[in-house]
């Protein structure tokens, strides 16, 4: 089976605008939720999100015929696939174009619910359908980010566009891992981006009853429902020998992918831990790593009631009596929901770089049903040898990771 290397990091998140300026946050347990303003959020019981700031698509992206057109969640993954590719080395190139492949999580493209009542209006009074712009439908299209980015490489191998909510991501990378392993292609763009903070998203989370209006508290006793976010992360997956041979810098080694279907309800989370166990246990397989072996593991962790306490329970079937070091990146971003992957991801290679934890911040009161080691509030020294990435999706879908120090 082909090794699998990680040689490029690109991230847009609320912590920064690069990969590392998102880890420096992390690392430092920055929260980077704030009042809301994508739209005018004063008459929300929820006005609270993890928004991207200072974000400029003309510098963060190359001038062409697209970007004009693409959504605002679609900018943040093309230019996190851009800083991917200048991480990765100037002579990436030098691999094949139709030996590079694509696969990112983005959110369905969708009108806005406003268009539908203008259109609705305008057919019943005027008796005719509104005009509307071809760059307004554009940038409505979920594939043409996924297009975009695949085009910022030149990758002319297999693309993926996947749609798995808050796993599309994980999803995403993990069958970008299995192109490479089974020889489909020699490198890899692979990701998810998000952007949930317009009003409709707001209103449908908020009357679903999962949103907090006070902040993101994952394992706490008070916790109240997670924060929307925004952003994208993009990562370069690479042969390992074709990584060597051009001596790339290699930020870890991608060794095990897990995914499964809970097939219990829409929104919420089995309490027996369901499909997670499943997934956690796949990729420990596939890996060939005992749960004594993991250092680290980089939860889903949304502040909701019900995943906190279903991950928790998958965790602790998995893992035994093993106390592996578990954090909630959500804590400080907010929940970017088909990009959240990616972030718990550069979270773990971070760990594994710098042998630092990531906390997880707002961890006051602690919930004595959840007692696992979360790194509360604040950073902490631990060598990371391998980690795990969880990725558990409203319907629920369930992707997981596993991804070592390079050897």
């Amino acid at each position: 089976m082909r090794r699998v290397a990680i040689t490029g990091v690109g991230a847009v998140t609320p912590l920064g605008l690069t990969a590392e300026s998102t880890w420096d946050g992390l690392r430092a347990g920055r929260c980077g939720i704030t009042g809301l303003d994508t739209f005018d959020a004063r008459t929300f019981p929820v006005r609270i999100a993890g928004q991207v700031r200072g974000f400029d698509p003309e510098s963060a992206i190359p001038a062409d015929h697209s970007r004009r057109h693409l959504s605002r969640a679609a900018q943040f993954g093309v230019a996190a696939a851009y800083q991917a590719l200048d991480d990765a080395g100037a002579d990436w190139w030098l691999v094949p174009p139709h030996r590079r492949g694509a696969a990112v999580g983005a959110t369905v493209g969708r009108p806005e619910l406003q268009d539908l009542v203008d259109m609705s209006h305008r057919l019943a009074t005027a008796g005719e359908l509104p005009r509307q712009a071809p760059g307004e439908v554009l940038r409505r299209e979920q594939n043409l980010g996924v297009r975009s980015i695949a085009l910022a490489g030149d990758c002319r191998g297999p693309v993926l566009s996947l749609s798995t909510a808050c796993a599309g991501a994980g999803h995403a990378i993990g069958e970008a891992y299995r192109s490479i392993q089974d020889g489909d292609c020699d490198l890899a763009l692979a990701g998810g981006f998000d952007a949930l903070t317009t009003w409709m998203d707001v209103l449908g989370f908020t009357l679903l009853g999962a949103l907090s209006p006070d902040g993101c508290r994952p394992f706490d006793a008070t916790r109240s429902g997670f924060v929307l976010g925004e952003g994208a992360v993009l990562v370069v997956l690479e042969e390992w020998d074709t990584a060597q041979d051009r001596g790339a810098r290699v930020h870890g080694e991608l060794v095990g992918y897990g995914s499964s279907l809970n097939a219990y309800r829409l929104t919420d989370s089995p309490p027996d831990g369901g499909g997670a166990i499943s997934a956690m246990s796949s990729v420990l397989a596939e890996a060939g790593l005992a749960p004594s072996e993991i250092d680290y593991i980089a939860a889903h962790g949304t502040g909701t009631r019900g995943n906190d306490l279903s991950e928790t329970v998958a965790i602790k079937q998995v893992f035994g009596r093993t106390r592996v070091p578990v954090s909630s990146p959500k804590s400080m971003t907010g929940h970017l929901t088909s990009a959240a992957a990616g972030v718990n991801l550069l979270a773990a290679l971070g760990a594994i770089r710098t042998g630092m934890l990531p906390p997880t911040i707002n961890l006051h009161t602690p919930d004595p049903r959840l007692d696992l080691d979360h790194v509360p509030l604040r950073a902490r020294p631990h060598p990371v040898r391998a980690a795990l990435v969880n990725a558990f999706a409203f319907g629920g879908s369930n992707a997981c990771l596993a991804v070592r120090r390079a050897a």
